[in-house]
């Protein structure tokens, strides 16, 4: 896995859903770039106790997020056609300029290990995510 960093406007800031028995939980921030020729929307998905730390971002918000990528394999029996998927997930954050409250160093830290590792037991093995 490798970490990067990327800065954008806040677009979207989405309630935390929860995953199977265990409580697995997610939350995605939509960034938006604007290249001069289109708007370039980036979902960052932030896991486990960082969903909380999202609060405080508001749409509009100027933020610079540093993520890990990471990938799947899915296959729903030998038989059946062989699906990739990629994640981003943000390892931690901070908001450059916007409403936000707070200072303008919001980060958090996660071991992304345990959210993997419970990740990896949920009982509903047919889910591609």
């Amino acid at each position: 896995m490798s970490e990067a960093k990327v800065k954008g406007h806040v677009h979207l800031v989405e309630e935390t859903k929860t995953f199977g028995q265990k409580g697995f939980r997610k939350r995605m921030v939509v960034l938006e770039q604007d290249n001069g020729r289109f708007q370039n929307y980036i979902p960052i998905d932030f896991i486990q106790d960082a969903c909380d730390q999202v609060d405080s971002l508001k749409v509009g918000d100027e933020v610079e997020i540093t993520y890990r990528l990471g990938g799947r394999k899915w296959q729903r029996d030998a038989a059946s056609e062989v699906k990739y998927f990629l994640s981003c997930e943000a390892t931690n954050f901070r908001v450059l300029s916007g409403t936000a409250g707070g200072p303008a160093s919001d980060e958090f830290s996660s071991d992304p290990n345990n959210a993997l590792s419970e990740a990896a037991y949920e009982d509903d093995e047919d889910v591609p995510f």
